[in-house]
Order: structure tokens, then C-alpha cells, then sequence
């Protein structure tokens, strides 16, 4: 509950444990199942406004029965103090916590990683593509001296990633789909960014609800990257012609992650509404989101896709793709998609491991983040990191003749949500105390 904006955590209950106090125990065994009835609220003001609120309890405790009327009470004790107004949430953001050693070392290290990466990552690139250039280069003055035939048998006899340029522009299975994830992954981007830039020049933790209010206006405002991104990449597959089917992606690029909401979000509120609990989300408030997704999102995410076919992809793929796709080779077992994939997840998630548990601490142990330049400083190493990474494995894949890249790169990339998943499930067994089929439900429906 809130006073005045002030948020106040306290125990509805609670069952008896053989470590309670023994005057407990003998009115209530061990297992009983108790409430506390009676609450005692410490409020201190500093002329019209409340600075803090305290909650404690009393020894009035009532067993639990079926059917059972029980009585509430509370009582307020007002003292006055000479904190500012504006100084009352200080004591809510645990600066020893949040800016802790340990915070500052992890981000320090994983700068590391980045310079080690982007060092790593120029050096292999640059000494592999330098000797492969020089090879094919090599390659071509011998070719100008040998008669078609020969020559024919050279370009057969060379390896890598220089014979898929007829075939590496090719359209990736399930087109629409891809187009929708990458116009969903644009979207994101800006939203992230902007929102962190706004948390860091604002208070939004002190409003309850402030940042999923921003952040529901900023991704309405948004759908214009999504459409542009969307709208572009499609568009180059079939240029200079036009796709009948650019209106299907545009559709399914601007429904695709308000869809999968709404599903989760369906079904943790119906359950809500079924154990009847506060966590349900009111009915005019569903209403009021789709409505801004109707007429601001979606209008804004058409007059993306218009822009996106007729500004950014107007070049086309600088090479003709070839009538028929040539047969990829057997690679080896550690170029094979799934193996690069689960590996190019793990450096990117090392990157944000410790910045996961303050995020995670917040979300579930009623803490307030407020440290939104460090998860900006985080945010900027994890797109650094999965950038570098899932350039070394696209350009594994290539090197081993397999022309079929997208929707490995894009799993590589996004395999550090699996990673994250698994944290999760750590985090939920051992970090929390949460039972019960609602409130599993409701940690990894949010998750």
C-alpha cells in the first residue's frame, strides 16, 4: 500500500514456525496459520507534508477459519520532523546497496571485456579478410592466364565465404516473420534508450507507475522505428519491384509484440481476477491501452513503412542473387548453427550478470532502482559485446559455406535471453520466497 505516494511493505500473516517466540507458540502450534489484525503507523510530517510512514506491528494475532469475520484495526502515531520534502525518498534508495564495490567492479570488468572483444574481434577479422582478399586476389590474376575451362575449375577448387555472393542476399525462410522481428527488435531499441535517458533525467521511481506510463507513451511514439526498419529491410529483398505482401509485414511488424502482451498479460490478469487479488488490472485500463496502440501506434507505425520503402531502401543488395541456391556443405560440428548460437550467448550474458541481480533484487524484493546510468553504461557494453560476438560467428558460418545466416545471427544475438531465463529460474528457487501456482505464474509471466 502508499501513503501520500510513500510506498509501506508489511506482512499480512504469517505461519508459525518452531523458531517463533514461545508465548506464540502456546497460543498457536507450530503450522498455524495467523493475521495480523491490528497495525500501528508511524507518520512524520514536516508542515502539510508526510515525509515518512512506518509500519509495525502489534501482538494481536487471529487464526485463520473458514467463514471467519475478523475485525481490523489501526492506530497513527504523527511526529514532526525537519526533513525536507524533497529529500523523503532518499531513505528508500539504499545507496549501499545499489553503489556498492561490487557494482562498480562489474562494470569495470565488463569494459574490459569490450576493449578485449572489439581488440580481439578487429584482429581476427582483419588479419583473416586481408589474407582471404589476398588469396582471392591471387587467385584472380592466375585465373586472367588460364583458358574458361581451367578457370572454371579453379573458382571450384576456392573456399569461403567469397563464393556465397550470389546467394548470401538471399531471402530467409519465413520472410514475414523475420521482417517482424526485426522491425519488433528496432522498436525496442528506442524504447530502451529512450527511457533510460529519461529515468536518468528525471524521478520516475517516485511516482507509482511513472515509468510503465512513460514507457507505454514512448512505445506508442516508437512504432515509427519499428515501421521504417521493417518496411526497409522487406522492401530490399525485392527491389526495384514491389512486394504484394508489404502490407502483411507492416501488419504483423506493428501486432506482432503487442500480441504476445497481451496473451501473457490475458492470462496473468485472469488469474488475478480468479484468486482476487489487487494485482488484476482494471478493465478501462486495457481499454485505454489499445486504444493509444490503435490510433497512435499503428498510424505511426504505417507512415514508418512508407518511409522506410521509399528512403532507406532505395540500393537494393549491392550483388545479384543467384536463380538457384547452391548446396551448403557439411560443416563441422562447432560450426554447425545450434553450437554457435548456445556459445555466442554466454560472453554477452556475462557481461550484464551482475547487473541482472540488482534489476532482479528490485523487481521481486521491493527495492527502488534508481541507478539508470549504470543500467545505461550496462545496456551500451551488452549491444557492444553481442554485436562483436555475433560478427565472429556470422562470419564462421559464411567461412564454412552456409549462405543461410539470418536467423542465426538473429538467435545468436538473442540467445543471451535464454541465459537470462535460466538466471531466472535460479533466482526464483533460491533468491525469493515464492510458492504457490499465482505467484509462479506471476514471476514468469512477467519474466
Amino acid at each position: 500500500m502508499s501513503v501520500d505516494d510513500l510506498p509501506v511493505w508489511g506482512l499480512v500473516g504469517k505461519v508459525m514456525k518452531p523458531t517463533d517466540d514461545a508465548e506464540f507458540l502456546r497460543r498457536f502450534p507450530v503450522g498455524t496459520r495467523v493475521l495480523y489484525t491490528h497495525k500501528k503507523y508511524s507518520i512524520s510530517y514536516n508542515g502539510p507534508h508526510i515525509i515518512h510512514v512506518n509500519l509495525t506491528y502489534s501482538d494481536v494475532l487471529t487464526p485463520i477459519a473458514t467463514n471467519k469475520q475478523l475485525e481490523f484495526t489501526y492506530e497513527v502515531v504523527w511526529t514532526k520532523t525537519d526533513i525536507a520534502f524533497e529529500d523523503r525518498f532518499d531513505r528508500y534508495l539504499e545507496d549501499e546497496f545499489f553503489e556498492h564495490q561490487i557494482h562498480w567492479f562489474s562494470i569495470f570488468n565488463s569494459f574490459m571485456m569490450v576493449i578485449f572483444l572489439c581488440g580481439l574481434v578487429a584482429l581476427i577479422l582483419l588479419r583473416t579478410l586481408k589474407n582471404d582478399y589476398a588469396r582471392f586476389a591471387e587467385d584472380d590474376a592466375e585465373e586472367l592466364m588460364m583458358d574458361g575451362k581451367s578457370s572454371l575449375l579453379k573458382d571450384d577448387a576456392n573456399s569461403g565465404w567469397k563464393l556465397l555472393h550470389g546467394d548470401v542476399f538471399r531471402a530467409p525462410p519465413y520472410l514475414l516473420l523475420f521482417t517482424a522481428l526485426v522491425g519488433t527488435g528496432a522498436q525496442l531499441l528506442v524504447l530502451s534508450v529512450c527511457l533510460m535517458l529519461i529515468a536518468i533525467g528525471s524521478s520516475l521511481y517516485i511516482e507509482p507507475g511513472g515509468i510503465v506510463s512513460v514507457g507505454l507513451t514512448v512505445y506508442a511514439f516508437s512504432s515509427l522505428a519499428n515501421g521504417y526498419a521493417s518496411g526497409a529491410f522487406y522492401h530490399q529483398f525485392f527491389y526495384p519491384r514491389v512486394s504484394k505482401d508489404w502490407i502483411r509485414a507492416m501488419c504483423l511488424s506493428s501486432a506482432l509484440l503487442p500480441m504476445v502482451t497481451f496473451v501473457s498479460v490475458f492470462f496473468i490478469n485472469a488469474l488475478a481476477v480468479f484468486y482476487g487479488t489487487t494485482y488484476a488490472i482494471p478493465f478501462v485500463t486495457i481499454v485505454q491501452v489499445v486504444l493509444v496502440w490503435f490510433f497512435v501506434s499503428c498510424p505511426l507505425a504505417v507512415l514508418g513503412t512508407i518511409l522506410g520503402r521509399h528512403g532507406a531502401a532505395k540500393a537494393g543488395f549491392p550483388c545479384r542473387v543467384n536463380k538457384f541456391p547452391r548446396e551448403v556443405p557439411e560443416a563441422r560440428w562447432y560450426l554447425r548453427p545450434p553450437v554457435l548460437i548456445a556459445l555466442t550467448g554466454v560472453l554477452p550474458f556475462g557481461s550484464i550478470f551482475i547487473e541482472m541481480y540488482f534489476i532482479f533484487a528490485s523487481f521481486w524484493n521491493y527495492k527502488f532502482y534508481y541507478v539508470y546510468g549504470f543500467m545505461l553504461l550496462v545496456f551500451i557494453i551488452l549491444t557492444i559485446v553481442t554485436l562483436c560476438v555475433t560478427i565472429v560467428c556470422t562470419y564462421f558460418l559464411l567461412n564454412a559455406e552456409n549462405y543461410r545466416w539470418h536467423w542465426t545471427s538473429f538467435a545468436a544475438a538473442g540467445s543471451t535471453a535464454i541465459y537470462v531465463f535460466i538466471y531466472a529460474i535460479y533466482f526464483y528457487f533460491f533468491k525469493t520466497n515464492m510458492s504457490g501456482f499465482l505467484q509462479t505464474c506471476f514471476y514468469f509471466g512477467y519474466m
